[in-house]
């Protein structure tokens, strides 16, 4: 599918809800789907990730129905019991594959974990070793990669994991499958990433030992759970307010984690006129944020310890960049390389089509902001990758038009949609 952008002429405006966030939702449904009882969850994502992981839930035992108030999960206590070939595809979510293999691992019986191509392209080993060290059986390809195969090992033991990097997946892995280990099984991290599975963990009735640390034998009791607005998809509407003049739109009742707002502290160092007003803080921090244009963005340097808060939006970043004066810098984001793409490369080949000055290095990027051709790029199928050059084509010289459009349903499906509904002018190549 071919998404089409046209110049906007105009500001933006709208108040819009975000989409459920994709890192809480795909928690949420593990989590309800492992406890004893039916947990009713609400403002969930449907997407094709977060349905995949939903897909493997049912799969392993657990049982949904879609009721007035969002999805009613019935749990399977903790006793899954697989159905048909023991062959789970987890799509093209690397989010459903590295915490379910940490669920699985604990298990009586063999799964095999598989993805689209996308999906057994990426590193897995940082996931194998840990699980490996607790006991597993489990195998990745030879590359170390998907697909995983995970044999019944007779039982895992807990251990004190220290991560080599940040990574909430890799976090959620161990503290998943600590919960049938024997012992505590806890992580370090060099810094703290996400920490949405600590942050519910305690709301499906399991007591932490410590921040990052889980007793084995800890049973999950169902809960209701409301899951907030998706930072990762708002901030593109937000960014697209910042690059047209005279926009100005609201963000309801969106996820503010402290661990995912990365990208509004640059906004902000950029010259963004952001205000949030915070709602709930328990178990997720939840607020409105507004933003008004005020004048063309300034080049920022990113800090390096901020970078591990977006990653996710690193892509989007560099779009930003793009259409704002001076240089931005960006290091410490080699992670970027083995996403859904190799994001480094597809934003730069991506952004030089479109007339931008920049430098690409192994961990990161120097974009020179100035003005913005028209023209096709190759989103590579990247959701993010799609959605940053998408708004690229709002302050482009003629139309953008972007290949793979229809991976942006991998996290915001409605993202078309709701930009229309700002006043952008997109279309695909069906005409809609």
């Amino acid at each position: 599918m071919i998404l089409t952008v046209e110049p906007s002429r105009t500001g933006l405006r709208g108040d819009i809800s975000p989409p459920g966030d994709k890192s809480i939702s795909h928690r949420a449904l593990i989590m309800a789907s492992l406890a004893q009882g039916q947990s009713l969850l609400s403002g969930l994502l449907s997407s094709e990730d977060t349905l995949a992981t939903l897909r493997a839930c049912v799969q392993l035992g657990a049982s949904s129905e879609s009721v007035q108030g969002g999805l009613l999960v019935t749990g399977t206590g903790g006793k899954l019991t697989p159905t048909g070939n023991g062959v789970l595809d987890m799509g093209n979510s690397g989010t459903a594959m590295r915490l379910l293999a940490g669920v699985l691992s604990g298990q009586d019986f063999d799964t095999t974990l598989v993805g689209d191509d996308s999906l057994n392209s990426r590193p897995m080993t940082r996931i194998v070793d840990p699980l490996r060290l607790m006991g597993a059986d489990i195998t990745p390809s030879d590359e170390g990669t998907a697909p995983l195969l995970i044999r019944s090992c007779g039982g895992l033991r807990g251990i004190n994991y220290v991560s080599p990097v940040a990574s909430a997946q890799i976090k959620s892995c161990v503290l998943l499958a600590g919960l049938a280990a024997t012992g505590v099984s806890s992580v370090e991290e060099p810094r703290l990433s996400r920490d949405h599975t600590e942050r519910m963990l305690p709301l499906f009735g399991v007591e932490l030992v410590s921040p990052r640390c889980v007793r084995g034998g800890s049973r999950l009791m169902a809960s209701n759970f409301d899951v907030p607005g998706d930072i990762s998809s708002a901030v593109f509407l937000l960014a697209a307010a910042a690059m047209v003049p005279g926009s100005e739109i609201t963000i309801r009742r969106v996820g503010l984690n402290p661990t995912r707002t990365g990208f509004l502290q640059c906004m902000r160092e950029m010259g963004a006129q952001l205000t949030v007003v915070p709602l709930v803080e328990t178990p997720e921090p939840v607020g409105d944020v507004k933003l008004v244009f005020a004048d063309r963005l300034k080049g920022i340097v990113v800090p390096e310890s901020r970078v591990p808060d977006m990653i996710d939006e690193l892509p989007l970043l560099m779009a930003l960049a793009a259409t704002g004066s001076g240089m931005t810098r960006i290091r410490g984001a080699g992670e970027l390389r083995v996403k859904e793409s190799d994001r480094i490369a597809v934003m730069a080949t991506g952004l030089r089509k479109m007339g931008v000055n920049l430098q690409e290095y192994p961990d990161g990027m120097d974009i020179e902001g100035g003005t913005i051709t028209g023209g096709s790029v190759n989103s590579a199928g990247d959701h993010r990758c799609a959605m940053s050059f998408a708004l690229l084509g709002l302050r482009a010289s003629s139309e953008v038009h972007i290949d793979a459009a229809q991976y942006i349903a991998t996290s915001y499906p409605g993202f078309i949609d709701d930009m229309r509904a700002m006043g952008a002018s997109m279309f695909t190549d069906t005409g809609t």
